[in-house]
C-alpha cells in the first residue's frame, strides 16, 4: 500500500481518554479508519443530534483536506434498546411503532431515510459503510458468547450482564474510577457492580416483542452498547484510529464499548486510539434532547424559510469540543453570514468565468476522499505567495484540533483581500471550502431562498407580480407599483429593486 504523506502543519487532535491534545499518526500508513456513533432510528434527528454529525463530518473533510484516506463507519441502530443508559424502560423502537400503529421495521426504514436526507441537507458526506445493527444480531452473539468465555459476564434472570470489575480502569475515559456508583444505570437484583450493564436483554416470560432473537442466554435482543464495539471492530479492527461520539455518551455508553473491547482482546487497548467527542446544542432551556419533547429538527429550521447550510455554519462558528447555543437570532446571523460568502463568491466566480481549473475540481468527486489531494493540487496550482500565507494560517487552525472558528475569518479575510487578484481568490476559498463543506463554489444567492412553509404565495405568483410592477413602472405608474409592493410585503416578500437578478426574498420570522 502506498504510504500517505500528510501535508500542512502536523494534526493536532484532543483524545477525550486521555484528556490531552497530542499528534496524529495514523495506525495504518495508507488508511485512516474512523467510527462514528449513529442515530436510533425511533425519531426525526433533532439539531443536537446533527451536531455531532457536523463536527465528524468536519473531522472527515480535515483529513481529506490534508492528504489521509479515511474509511469511515457509522452504525444505525434500528433494534430495540431502552430509553437510556439506565438498562431500564420502554424500548424505544417498539414505543415508537406501537404510537404509530406499525412495525418496527417501518419505524426503522422511515427515520433512517430522514437521517440520511438531513445529512445530505446539510452537505455531510457519506460514509464508507453504514453498518445497520439488525444486519449484525449474530456478530453481536458471538462477541457476547467470547466475553462470556474470558470470564467477564454473569447470567441473571434478565440476561447476561457485563461484570466491570474485570477490566482495569473501568470508566476511565469518563475521568471515574471503577468503585464509584454510576447513578444513571438501574439497579437490577443480582447485579455485582453499580455500573455493570447489560450484554443482552432476555424477554421476559410472556413479552410479545417484535424484534427479538435466540441466543444462549434466551430470546431478546442486544444491550445497546454492544452493537458500537461489534461493527467498529468488524470493519475497522479491533485497534483503530478514531471513535466519535456527543459528548453525553463520553460518561458511559463509550465506557462501556472501551470495557467490552477490552474483555473480548484480553488487551488493555481502547479500540480506538483517539476518542473525540462534540459538546452539546443548548437553547435557553437547556440541552436539547428528544425526551424533553418539542425539538428542534432541521425540518423546522427550513421551515422558517432556513437555508440548511446556514445551521452547518452556525455549527462551524463554535469549537466542537464547546458548548454551542441555539437561538433564533444566531441562526439568522449564521443565514446573514452565509449570504455574504455566497454573494461574495458569486461575484467572483462571474469576474474569472470557468477556468480549467473549476471545470476539473467541479467534475471530480467531492465524495470521494483520496480526491482530496488530486483536487488540492490542481486548485493550489497557482497560488501566489500572499494566497499561500493565508493558506498556511487555514491550515494551521484546522490543524490545531480543527479550530474552524479560527479558520472561518480566513476565508472572509481572502474574500475581502484588495491585494488578491480574482482567480487567487476562488482558488484559494475554493481549497479552503473542502474542508468546510459550505458548497461555496456551487451556490448562488438564489440558492439560499427557501419558502418558508407558512409562506401565502408561491414563488410563481411572486414573479409573475414583480412582472406586472415592472409594467407599471415602464408606465410611469408609480401607484400601482407602489399598491404591489406593499401587496407583496404583506405576502411575506421584499422588494429589492436595482438588485440585479435577487429581485426579491421572503421575509422571515425565525
Amino acid at each position: 500500500m502506498t504510504e500517505i504523506v500528510a501535508s500542512g502543519a502536523p494534526l493536532m487532535l484532543f483524545d477525550s481518554l486521555t484528556r490531552a491534545t497530542r499528534p496524529f499518526e495514523p495506525i495504518d500508513p495508507a488508511m485512516v479508519r474512523l467510527y462514528s456513533c449513529g442515530p436510533t432510528v425511533y425519531n426525526f434527528a433533532h439539531l443536537g443530534n446533527l451536531r455531532a454529525y457536523v463536527f465528524t463530518d468536519t473531522l472527515r473533510r480535515t483529513l481529506n483536506w490534508k492528504g489521509y484516506p479515511v474509511n469511515h463507519v457509522i452504525n444505525i441502530t434500528d433494534v430495540g434498546h431502552l430509553t437510556s443508559d439506565a438498562d431500564e424502560g420502554d424500548d424505544k423502537m417498539e414505543a415508537a411503532a406501537k404510537k404509530a400503529a406499525t412495525t418496527i421495521w417501518e419505524i426503522a426504514a422511515f427515520y433512517t431515510r430522514a437521517f440520511k436526507t438531513d445529512l445530505e441537507a446539510l452537505n455531510i458526506v457519506s460514509p464508507t459503510i453504514w453498518s445497520v445493527a439488525t444486519d449484525h444480531i449474530q456478530d453481536m452473539i458471538a462477541f457476547a458468547r467470547a466475553i462470556e468465555q474470558a470470564g467477564a459476564s454473569y447470567e441473571l434472570d434478565s440476561g447476561l450482564y457485563f461484570d466491570t470489575s474485570k477490566v482495569p480502569d473501568y470508566g476511565l475515559l469518563a475521568g471515574m474510577r471503577a468503585d464509584e456508583t454510576v447513578g444513571r444505570i438501574a439497579e437490577v437484583e443480582g447485579k455485582r457492580n453499580p455500573a455493570d450493564f447489560a450484554l443482552w436483554r432476555r424477554s421476559a416470560d410472556g413479552e410479545l416483542r417484535q424484534m427479538e432473537w435466540l441466543s444462549p442466554w434466551g430470546p431478546g435482543a442486544p444491550g445497546w452498547h454492544l452493537e458500537c464495539s461489534v461493527m467498529s471492530m468488524k470493519y475497522l479492527g479491533t485497534q483503530f484510529d478514531i471513535h466519535t461520539g456527543g459528548i453525553d455518551h463520553r460518561e458511559i455508553h463509550h465506557c462501556n464499548e472501551i470495557a467490552q473491547n477490552q474483555a473480548f482482546t484480553g488487551s488493555p487497548q481502547s479500540g480506538a486510539n483517539f476518542w473525540m467527542h462534540n459538546n452539546f446544542l443548548v437553547d435557553r432551556g437547556g440541552k436539547m434532547s428528544k425526551s424533553k419533547g418539542g425539538f428542534a429538527t432541521l425540518a423546522s429550521v427550513i421551515d422558517k424559510g432556513v437555508h440548511p447550510l446556514a445551521y452547518r455554519l452556525l455549527c462551524l462558528s463554535a469549537h466542537y469540543r464547546s458548548e454551542l447555543e441555539f437561538s433564533p437570532e444566531g441562526l439568522a446571523a449564521a443565514l446573514t453570514r452565509l449570504q455574504r460568502l455566497v454573494i461574495g463568491v458569486e461575484q467572483l466566480r462571474d469576474t474569472v468565468g470557468k477556468p480549467d481549473w473549476m471545470r476539473v475540481v467541479v467534475e471530480s468527486s467531492a465524495s470521494k476522499g483520496a480526491s482530496f489531494a488530486y483536487q488540492r493540487a490542481v486548485i493550489e496550482a497557482g497560488l501566489d505567495a500572499r494566497a499561500r500565507e493565508l493558506l498556511n494560517q487555514f491550515d494551521t487552525a484546522l490543524s490545531s484540533d480543527l479550530m474552524v472558528p479560527q479558520a472561518l475569518p480566513l476565508l472572509e479575510q481572502a474574500l475581502a483581500d484588495k491585494s488578491l487578484a480574482g482567480d487567487q481568490k476562488l482558488r484559494l476559498v475554493t481549497s479552503m471550502d473542502m474542508a468546510l463543506g459550505l458548497q461555496l463554489l456551487g451556490l448562488s444567492r438564489i440558492d439560499l431562498r427557501v419558502r418558508p412553509s407558512d409562506a401565502r404565495i408561491d414563488e410563481s405568483e411572486v414573479e409573475a407580480r414583480l412582472d406586472a410592477r415592472q409594467q407599471a413602472r415602464a408606465a410611469k405608474d408609480y401607484s400601482a407599483s407602489d399598491r404591489i409592493r406593499d401587496e407583496l410585503s404583506e405576502c411575506g416578500v421584499a422588494v429589492m429593486d436595482g438588485a440585479g437578478p435577487m429581485r426579491w426574498d421572503w421575509i422571515l420570522d425565525i
